[in-house]
């Protein structure tokens, strides 16, 4: 036994430091892979698994060579390989991810994100978190001199897990991966683990083979941290205005010369846009400003009063003051970060106030009444659960004046039957008698109109009849077009059973179908070197 273990202290510190490092790399796996496969619960679930696996597999093997081979010097060594695995993470994960994509999506039709981020999440971080699964094993033989304290050491060892598994749960996610970022994250865990291997070895007499792989993986630590530090998940952009990460999500922000983009997770498209001059977006903002139309109220004194759950950059709240005259808004946000950005790049008006908060728990925690209720809640691919179910819009209902209209931007259109937006509409159609929809054309979003009242085209229609201003007769005109009664359905969505992920998962699938189907005739049809030459 070397010196340095002879007190347990170390031992204990080790099986500190490797809990802890597991549960970062968790959190650290959640973020490397949301930009390109979401954040959604279907993500988490095969991180969780996928870490499961390694975790039982290493507990397996280290056990196997803790009775075959009791050395810690072989133990500690397994650590190294997997501090220098995690730091090079940043370097070639992002890579990994996009060439495994790139070779799934020719050859998956089904469930594509599920598959990819399987795949992705085995190749990346399975083996680190093997090595690191060897550790408990590997200490409980080191640690336990007899039976008549083994429960005791075993106890403590443990605990020494489960404690340096909290902190790496807490830290991350609101110290390290908000101030610094995601891949610098991993650098830091890398080196503590790295930091106690380099302990160990220096104070042991060990061979030369082994006192030179220290020297090697210390040179490897520093390259992958002098490459590594970036935080641009979006490699292939140059041109970002900003990039950056919240506790929430990565975003980034570009701009033009018409109009300044904010994405939060760079495959799923454009969360908001801000038209640097007064005009049509050409997004579904314009489309949702009809519920102005359908449920302002008429005292002339009064203003419209409108919430919007899911504010983003604030592009609703910025075009509905732009075109309409005496309105309150309110905007609810639960990314601070976005507000902050709101404010600094997209012009967010300064007399509308954004709270930081889920959007469901603000209705509970307040009283106030709204003429409209914008529902613009979508993370990555979907509604959040708590947010597509009857109990919200009867919460959102409850919080309307009685002319009130709730408006719902439905994300990712498809005229597949039974899919999200048909449930949504159901569910929507179990508290409101009244539905309306308008698709947006040139785009995948479909925008929804609830109310109490039937007369929501009516009022839109007299509105319209009523108005000057040559933008809002255009994108007015844009909306009536598409304006449909909607029959609901019995597809219902509960606080209890509300599957929006892998029901976004289905029209995730039917997207990249249409999107990568003439790419994969000519790859059937002329090989890879068609394929090639095309793009």
């Amino acid at each position: 036994m070397r010196p340095i273990l002879r007190n347990k202290l170390y031992l204990y510190l080790t099986e500190f430091f490797a809990g802890m490092s597991v549960m970062a790399v968790e959190l650290g796996a959640s973020r490397l892979l949301a930009p390109y496969f979401s954040s959604s619960q279907i993500v988490w679930t095969i991180i969780i698994g996928t870490i499961m696996i390694a975790m039982a597999l290493g507990n397996l093997y280290g056990g196997r060579m803790a009775d075959k081979d009791p050395n810690p010097d072989k133990l500690y060594m397994r650590i190294i390989v997997a501090a220098i695995w995690i730091a090079a993470i940043p370097v070639v994960g992002k890579y990994i991810i996009i060439g495994i994509s790139a070779l799934l999506i020719f050859t998956v039709s089904n469930n594509f994100l599920v598959i990819a981020g399987f795949v992705a999440c085995m190749v990346i971080f399975v083996f680190p978190l093997f090595l690191l699964g060897t550790v408990t094993p590997s200490l409980v033989k080191f640690s336990v001199d007899s039976l008549d304290d083994s429960g005791s050491v075993v106890g403590k060892l443990n605990a020494s897990n489960t404690i340096g598994s909290i902190i790496g749960t807490f830290v991350p996610t609101f110290i390290s991966i908000p101030a610094v970022g995601t891949a610098v994250t991993f650098l830091i865990f890398a080196g503590i683990l790295l930091i106690l291997c380099v302990i160990y070895f220096a104070s042991s007499k060990v061979n030369f083979l082994k006192a030179k792989r220290v020297p090697v993986s210390i040179a490897l630590f520093l390259v992958c941290c002098l490459l590594g530090h970036s935080n641009s998940f979006a490699f292939w952009q140059t041109d970002l205005t900003y990039e950056g990460e919240s506790i929430y999500n990565y975003l980034q922000v570009y701009e033009n010369d018409k109009q300044v983009v904010l994405s939060t997770n760079v495959l799923f498209g454009t969360q908001s846009v801000y038209a640097k001059e007064k005009g049509p977006t050409g997004y579904y903002y314009d489309h949702a400003m009809a519920a102005v139309y359908m449920g302002r109220n008429d005292k002339k004194d009064t203003p419209t009063k409108i919430l919007i759950l899911g504010n983003g950059s604030g592009t609703y709240a910025t075009q509905c003051e732009r075109y309409f005259d005496n309105v309150e808004i309110t905007g609810v946000e639960i990314d601070e970060k976005i507000t902050s950005l709101a404010h600094k790049y997209f012009e967010l008006p300064k007399d509308v106030p954004v709270v930081t908060y889920d959007g469901r728990a603000y209705l509970n925690v307040i009283d106030d009444k709204y003429d409209i209720i914008m529902v613009d809640a979508y993370q990555d691919i979907t509604i959040p659960f708590q947010m597509s179910s009857v109990e919200f819009f009867t919460l959102v209902k409850n919080h309307l004046t009685d002319n009130g209209v709730m408006v719902v931007n439905l994300n990712m259109r498809s005229d597949e039957k039974n899919n999200i937006n048909y449930y949504l509409a159901d569910t929507i159609g179990q508290v409101f008698p009244y539905i309306m929809t308008s698709n947006v054309q040139n785009n995948t979003n479909r925008i929804l109109f609830a109310s109490m009242n039937d007369d929501m085209e009516q009022k839109l229609a007299t509105g319209v009849a009523a108005e000057t201003d040559d933008d809002l007769i255009y994108m007015m005109s844009k909306v009536q077009e598409n304006l449909t009664s909607y029959q609901p359905g019995n597809l219902i969505l509960t606080d209890d059973k509300a599957p929006v992920e892998l029901l976004g998962m289905q029209i995730i699938d039917e997207l990249i179908a249409g999107e990568v189907g003439y790419y994969k005739d000519i790859y059937k049809n002329q090989g890879l070197e068609g394929l090639i030459n095309m793009l």
